[in-house]
């Protein structure tokens, strides 16, 4: 399956300028299984652990936020990060245009699209948390939501009635560790991937792996750390054939025949010190700006 198109090659430069927001993601939902992969309203109620780390989901009316609900999420990382790192306040309200949104996460700007946007909010606000993950180093010991809410203000366009200008209020678990800092960069691809496992899978790439030469993990380790229900012979199925199509931005993955999945930076052609490599496709990204 081909990734999705650039839908915005050139962004949109009448909005806030989102061309050099640089796409973060926090590195404690990439870690844990937060986001149900289920392209259909997932309604189950999770239980997961991971040594002392124990996470417990009730899903909302519309069931469990998605993966593809997280992109509000990034979205709204990545611009906070963006305004501390140029040393303004930032808080946890943010403000943005449904259509700023769709642009930097590379959706289409029709209107179905800001109906997805709207049940996105029900889902982030109405699931609730029960979970001794940290972030900032505290964990949290109440029930919470990711976003405290999630609301859109209207306008009228040719008789019918649309998502404008959004705010969303950010829980102090996830503003936690933003104010600490764990948050990494992740590839602008990301939003070309289709599949909710080539993201996930991404995303735990990006977290453990990072810029080291390679990481391992086992494949039945690595489906619960996905969250996919799936069965062990589909989950292994699915994920080779993720490798033969080889999407996965940055990363190059391996499954042997004992069923350990290796991770490695796809090209290490300059090496800049221990660890630290120019990889494929930032070197592709040089060639095309020049």
């Amino acid at each position: 399956m081909a990734l999705l198109p650039i839908r915005h090659p050139q962004k949109d430069f009448f909005v806030l300028d989102i061309s050099d927001v640089v796409p973060k993601d926090d590195t404690a939902s990439m870690e844990h299984p937060i986001f149900s992969l289920a392209t259909k309203p997932d309604h189950r109620h999770l239980t997961y652990q991971n040594g002392d780390h124990k996470l417990k989901i009730v899903p909302s009316g519309n069931g469990l936020p998605t993966i593809f609900d997280k992109d509000i999420l990034i979205f709204c990382v990545s611009q906070l990060m963006a305004m501390k790192n140029q040393g303004k306040e930032i808080g946890k309200t943010v403000r943005f245009s449904a259509r700023e949104l769709m642009i930097a996460t590379n959706r289409k700007t029709g209107g179905i699209e800001y109906k997805r946007l709207e049940d996105a909010f029900v889902r982030l606000a109405g699931t609730q948390f029960v979970t001794n993950i940290k972030t900032g180093g505290r964990a949290q010991t109440r029930v919470f939501s990711l976003i405290e809410s999630g609301s859109g203000f209207v306008f009228k366009d040719d008789e019918r009635m649309r998502l404008d200008y959004c705010e969303v209020i950010l829980s102090d678990w996830f503003m936690r560790a933003i104010e600490s800092n764990e948050i990494v960069s992740i590839s602008e691809d990301y939003f070309r991937l289709r599949r909710p496992l080539e993201r996930r899978i991404y995303e735990i790439a990006r977290k453990h792996c990072g810029m080291s030469s390679k990481w391992h993990i086992g494949l039945e380790k690595l489906q619960a750390k996905t969250g996919s229900n799936a069965p062990l012979k589909r989950f292994r199925l699915n994920l080779r054939q993720i490798i033969e199509e080889d999407h996965t931005p940055f990363y190059r993955i391996e499954l042997n025949d004992k069923d350990l999945v290796t991770f490695r930076p796809r090209s290490a052609k300059i090496e800049l010190g221990q660890d630290i490599f120019i990889p494929e496709w930032a070197d592709e990204k040089a060639r095309e700006i020049a």
